[in-house]
This record gives structure tokens, sequence and C-alpha cells, in this order.
């Protein structure tokens, strides 16, 4: 009898470890994957900002959010359902202060919002970090004309304007006491909060990443009288946030996520997509031979590799037409199209930049 007990544990035991390998995830006894949950509600649930121009923006005129993360989101939806659109893609806005709870807590099945890869994130919430898709730096903003620009020694006694509980406010106070300096932080829920706090005179220096200080200032009556200090006093990796224990969903939002970039490596865009598909009666010798057999894999329905993770083999085709390659979002919304950012970290690795996809096959 104890035989047979210890064997039904030890089938139980390795029942259980394939599972958790496989990506599956065992809630109240029934097996599903968030794919699978994803699919059987028929739309993905994105935790977005809403306030950040160029990034996520609720557009007052149409009463939709756009931006660089939303793009991301909609890749996403596309990967999954061959489209996105309101069917398809939830936008569901939440907070600096909640996003991370509420991922973890099923309110969204992945997070798309100006957060940064720390070690903590990473390991105290039962998280993963996808593909880096935005490299940033923290820094300052003064106004035009108080001596205050790029210079630590003007900063002592200023008062600080940052968003509350975040790697922000521990950045700039990490940095002031680095130098000595004495100050007053006053902490706010939002960037768009600290933004009104800074222009109505309540702090000296507003601080937050690079990229959404360019926008805070972008969204003022006259940008020209605020000035971002040329240094950065740290790192922010930011990208796409999931929940751990399902290697499937991981792998979805990582490779389409590099999808992007592989694209414009390729020279691929919404443009030209058609020319780089199978023609009607060409053999798989002769697609690859046109295209190359890098591109054939990443995007035809036979030789393609989705399917390696439970989605269609050409999944990528659905993507680029939703949404472009990376360098077309960047510049839709960042770049020259939108808040006038050079590409910088950004640009692809064989342009000095730090962008780059591993290997498809």
């Amino acid at each position: 009898m104890f035989r047979q007990r210890r064997s039904a544990l030890v089938i139980v035991f390795a029942l259980l470890t394939l599972a958790l390998l496989s990506g599956v995830l065992v809630v109240t006894g029934q097996e599903q994957s968030t794919l699978q949950l994803v699919r059987d509600r028929g739309r993905l649930i994105c935790g977005v900002n809403q306030e950040l121009l160029g990034f996520g923006y609720l557009d007052p005129n149409t009463s939709e959010i756009t931006g660089f993360d939303i793009d991301f989101c909609r890749a996403y939806a596309a990967a999954i359902f061959g489209e996105a659109s309101a069917a398809t893609l939830e936008l569901n806005p939440v907070s600096t202060q909640n996003r991370l709870t509420a991922l973890a807590a099923g309110e969204i099945d992945v997070l798309v919002r100006n957060t940064t890869w720390t070690l903590t994130r990473d390991t105290e919430n039962a998280l993963d970090f996808g593909p880096t898709n935005f490299y940033d730096g923290q820094t300052l903003m003064v106004r035009v004309g108080e001596g205050l620009e790029d210079n630590w020694d003007a900063l002592n006694g200023v008062t600080i304007c940052s968003t509350a509980g975040t790697t922000t406010e521990k950045n700039i106070t990490d940095a002031m006491n680095a130098h000595g300096l004495q100050f007053e932080l006053l902490t706010f829920e939002g960037t768009a909060d600290t933004m009104i706090a800074f222009v109505d005179g309540r702090c000296d220096v507003e601080t937050s990443d690079r990229s959404q200080l360019v926008a805070l200032r972008a969204g003022q009556a006259d940008p020209a009288a605020y000035y971002i200090w040329q240094e950065n006093i740290s790192k922010e990796p930011l990208g796409p946030v999931y929940r751990q224990g399902d290697a499937q969903w991981g792998d979805i939002i990582n490779w389409t996520s590099y999808g992007l970039i592989q694209a414009e490596e390729f020279g691929i865009t919404q443009a030209n997509i058609d020319q780089f598909l199978r023609a009607e009666g060409e053999t798989d010798e002769a697609y690859s031979a046109r295209v190359g057999p890098a591109i054939a894999r990443f995007l035809d329905a036979s030789l393609g590799m989705g399917s390696k993770f439970g989605l269609d083999n050409d999944f990528m085709v659905n993507v680029i037409r939703a949404v472009g390659n990376y360098g077309e979002i960047f510049e839709r919304h960042l770049g020259a199209d939108g808040l006038g950012m050079e590409r910088g970290y950004n640009a692809l690795w064989s342009a000095g930049g730090l962008q780059y996809a591993p290997a498809w096959r």
C-alpha cells in the first residue's frame, strides 16, 4: 500500500512539474494557459498609461489612447487574433501605484506602461520583464533663466517634484545625497500632477525619465521656457511586463517584441510587406531563394515559426500590417512625426544603438 501511494505521489509530482515547464497555469483544479484565457475571452487586456504624450495618451478630441506603448499592445493583439481592433484589444489605464498589483492580480494580461526593469520588481512580484523596447534615463527639468541648467551646485536647497513610491523618487534622493546637497522632495501620484506643481512654481526642479520630461514639456504652451538637463542620473530600461509561470505567454510577448525589431532589420514595413510574401504557386525553394531563408522563416505560413509557441506561423505578417516595424512605431510617436526625439540608444545595433533581436531560427 505504501508503495502504491508513493508511486501515485511521484506521478502527481511529475505531472505538476510538466505543467509548470510547459507554461500551464494550474488554478482551482483547472489548467489554462494565459493564451487560452485571452482567446476564450476574445480580447487582450493591456495595462497602459493614458497621461503620457507619445507613449500612452488619451486624446481629448478623439477619446482614444494612442502612443508608442499602445502600438506594442496592438502588436500583441494582432499576433494572437490576427488583427488589432476594439474587439480584440482592451486598453486598461493603470496608475504608477497600482500597475504591478493589477498585473499580479490578473486584472490585465500584460503591462506596457513606462515601467523600469529593476531587480526588486523582477524578483518580489512574481513578474517577468520582456525585451527592453525603450532605453531611457532619469534626468532633471528646470525653468530657463533661473541658473539651474546642468549645475549640481546650484541645486542646494531646491524643492524637487517627483512621483511617489517609484524608482524616480529613490534615484533623485540618491543623486542629491551623493552630491551633499540639501533639498525638499514633493511627491505626487502621477507625472501629470508633478508637472502641474512644477509649472505652478511649487518646486524648482522636476525629475523623471527623459522621455517623460520631453513629453510633458511638449504639452506646455511655451515648451522653450523649460530646460532638460543633458546628464542622466540612472538607467531606465522600459518594456512589457507579464506574470511568471507561463513560458508560452512569455515567448509570445518576447518574440512579438523582437519581431518588430527584426522587421526593421530586414527593411520590412507596412507599405512593402506584400513583396516579401510568397507568391501564389511559388515553391518553398523558389520563395526562399527570392527573399532569403531568414525572411521566409520570419513571415511564411509554411516555413515560419509561430507555431512553436501557439501562434500562426506567419503571425508577424499581421503584426507588421497592424503597426509596422519598430522604427515606424518610434518615428510615428517619438521621432520626427511625434515628439522629435532622436533614436539614440534606441537605434538598431547596426546603427550604433542597443535594439537587437536574437536569431529567428
